[in-house]
């Protein structure tokens, strides 16, 4: 039973659910449903879902029949999800599942350039009867993208979310350095300070790419899971923040 004023947030780039290349490529959708509920987190920020993939719906026998993010959600969990690139097979996006009722949920495009379709997350969620605004995101590769997609979340911010409310920005911002988080600093957005909170590469992780930016909230922890059983799943270790209401 989870203490009434700490909020558990996750954030988790799952791999479009499958891991390996070519036909040693192996379907993790379903353990990534168990992890799910073993993060036990009140809101789940999740990058690189699936909503559908004709070509690899074939060829694994057991492929889901519900979109990813619907799968993913453990009971009782609403799933929210957006687009964020359509392929020649299919698409894939940015997805929250929360613990608490979902008041409203919006998508915006941040693609920086044509070879790379990202987009942003925005859900508001109702917990205790307080609004808490949430945005999934996934930055691209290339350094100066990075920098503008920061720019344009913040005029995102400015123009959809209170000044007062509780902020979460979470999800794969692919920064190696430091640049984003003095950028996101300035926008009065923080995280707990822990040393090593290494996500990527999942099997010998190296940096964290993976962040839980709050504004509004007191950020108490922060955890990363590790072993065998978590690297498997995706190139992506999971991070879990919590933060006080």
């Amino acid at each position: 039973m989870q203490n009434d004023d700490i909020l558990r947030v996750a954030t988790y780039n799952i791999h479009k659910g499958v891991q390996g290349l070519g036909p040693v490529r192996r379907l993790e959708i379903h353990n990534l449903g168990l992890a799910v509920e073993q993060l036990d987190a009140d809101i789940v920020c999740l990058q690189e879902v699936r909503k559908l993939h004709r070509r690899e719906q074939l060829y694994f026998q057991r492929w889901p029949e519900l979109p990813q993010a619907e799968y993913l959600a453990p009971e009782g969990y609403e799933a929210v999800y957006r687009t964020n690139a359509i392929t020649k097979h299919g698409e894939h996006g940015n997805a929250l599942l929360s613990r608490w009722p979902v008041i409203g949920h919006q998508h915006e495009d941040i693609s920086d350039h044509r070879f790379e379709q990202r987009g942003l997350l925005h859900v508001e969620v109702d917990v205790h009867g307080r609004s808490i605004h949430v945005i999934v995101v996934h930055l691209g590769l290339i350094p100066g993208s990075r920098v503008r997609q920061v720019e344009r979340l913040q005029r995102f911010i400015d123009r959809e979310v209170p000044p007062a409310a509780p902020l979460i920005v979470a999800g794969d911002f692919n920064d190696w350095g430091q640049q984003l988080r003095k950028m996101l600093g300035g926008l009065g957005l923080y995280e707990f300070d822990a040393p090593r909170a290494f996500t990527f590469p999942a099997r010998l992780p190296l940096a964290q790419l993976d962040h839980v930016y709050v504004r509004g909230l007191t950020p108490l922890s922060l955890d990363v899971p590790r072993g065998r059983i978590w690297w498997r799943m995706s190139d992506h270790l999971p991070l879990i923040a919590e933060f006080r209401l």
